[in-house]
């Protein structure tokens, strides 16, 4: 026992000691339903990894930012074979940020797994392997982060990637359908446009996607729609 007034010290974190490409920041893992991209409604482990550069006014994560524990690729991948299931999407936060998170997607590529990137769309992309769904989101005026767009990660998407526009109301939706048609996103892979999850009425953006003949999927968060905004872990 210590003695009075001697205040011991923490033992680092010994997942610190490894090199920064063979761990990462977790801040949970979980299985659920895919609520969004071309894969929403099937089974899938979302590996949420911890950290973000962008404060988006409308984010649903913010938990993310900072919370989560060390992992090596090795202790991720045995969580997500736990749950056996072959769809895994690596989330965040921001999960490019991190060193880690391309040897782990590599590493659940090889594992067998369907892998999904979901990425603000703020950092490159061009690395991530080839096996993997890139889903990217483009960050509309409303969010606050339209800045922090990489505008030359759409000149590297492919077919089996994804381009997604969260927008909270008309301007985005101008300015998304403008971005979309100048483009041509919709020739190159899928295009999603979603609304502010109580912010914009989706009735209201189908209806301006059909008036202008978009051909982009209007999709809502069904997570949202069977769990509420708030319920996380699913």
């Amino acid at each position: 026992m210590s003695a009075p007034g001697v205040v011991r010290a923490l033992s680092p974190d010994p997942h610190l000691r490894l090199p920064a490409r063979e761990r990462v920041k977790v801040n949970e893992i979980f299985y659920s339903l895919q609520g969004e991209s071309t894969w929403a409604g099937l089974p899938c482990v979302l590996v949420r990894l911890t950290g973000c550069q962008m404060r988006c006014r409308w984010c649903d994560s913010e938990y993310a930012f900072y919370d989560g524990s060390w992992m090596t690729l090795d202790e991720v991948l045995e969580n997500v074979a736990g749950h056996g299931c072959p769809l895994v999407e690596v989330t965040g936060g921001e999960p490019l940020l991190q060193p880690g998170s391309g040897p782990l997607m590599e590493c659940l590529c090889d594992a067998g797994y369907r892998v999904l990137l979901e990425t603000g769309g703020g950092v490159d992309i061009s690395s991530v392997d080839p096996r993997v769904h890139r889903i990217v989101d483009v960050k509309c005026p409303g969010s606050g982060e339209v800045a922090a767009n990489r505008w030359e990660n759409l000149a590297v998407l492919t077919s089996l990637d994804e381009v997604k526009f969260v927008l909270s109301g008309r301007e985005d939706y101008e300015w998304a359908r403008e971005e979309v048609r100048r483009r041509g996103l919709s020739s190159i892979c899928a295009v999603h446009f979603s609304p502010v999850h109580g912010e914009l009425a989706a009735v209201d953006l189908a209806a301006w996607a059909l008036e202008d003949r978009l051909q982009v999927r209007v999709q809502l968060q069904l997570h949202k729609l069977l769990w509420g905004s708030e319920t996380r872990g699913v």
